[in-house]
């Protein structure tokens, strides 16, 4: 049984590694790295996406940080802002994911158990903050008054997580032409 959950996908990063193009419309296996990111969490209830509007095949919930461009904890801010208080778990992932999948986050959901937190780690065993799923009120106390261009590993580092080893490329994110490449190469194959 999947426990209930809503996410919360960061998705008003500015891109400039990649030119400044919008990366998430960008395509891998046939699909937007948005639409990727969103099938993985299509359970999510609600299914929030913070940044600017752009097409997507899910029916999604839109909020924007504070300032747009904030970074990922004025992201974070702003998507908790809009989750109703019911709300008890949250999948917050980055929306640049192209290999995450339901498998994942189901995962991730058996694996909290009774912390705060559980958290993707990559090949190096290092946490992926953006990769997670989270108790709500745990996230809400945590968050800091000011959250503009904070680093978003210091608040949920803190919460203690659970750490859950990716399998294959799951942890992998699009920041320069190199991941790209590298991402529709793995789907391809």
């Amino acid at each position: 049984m999947t426990l209930a959950f809503a996410a919360v996908v960061l998705a008003g990063g500015s891109a400039r590694r990649l030119g400044g193009v919008d990366k998430l419309g960008l395509a891998v296996g046939g699909r937007s790295m948005l639409d990727r990111t969103l099938d993985a969490v299509a359970e999510a209830d609600p299914l929030v996406v913070v940044g600017p509007r752009r097409a997507t095949a899910a029916e999604v919930v839109w909020a924007r940080e504070d300032p747009p461009g904030g970074g990922p904890l004025a992201g974070l801010s702003a998507g908790l802002h809009v989750l109703p208080e019911r709300v008890e778990l949250v999948a917050v992932l980055a929306g640049d994911q192209p290999h995450l999948t339901s498998a994942t986050v189901e995962r991730l959901l058996g694996a909290i158990g009774s912390a705060d937190g559980a958290v993707l780690t990559d090949a190096d065993g290092m946490p992926q903050w953006l990769l997670g799923v989270w108790r709500v009120p745990a996230l809400r106390a945590a968050m800091p008054a000011q959250v503009r261009n904070l680093s978003a590993r210091a608040v949920f580092k803190e919460l203690g997580p659970v750490l859950v080893p990716a399998l294959g490329a799951e942890a992998s994110d699009v920041d320069t032409p190199e991941d790209l490449h590298r991402a529709r190469t793995r789907t391809r194959s």
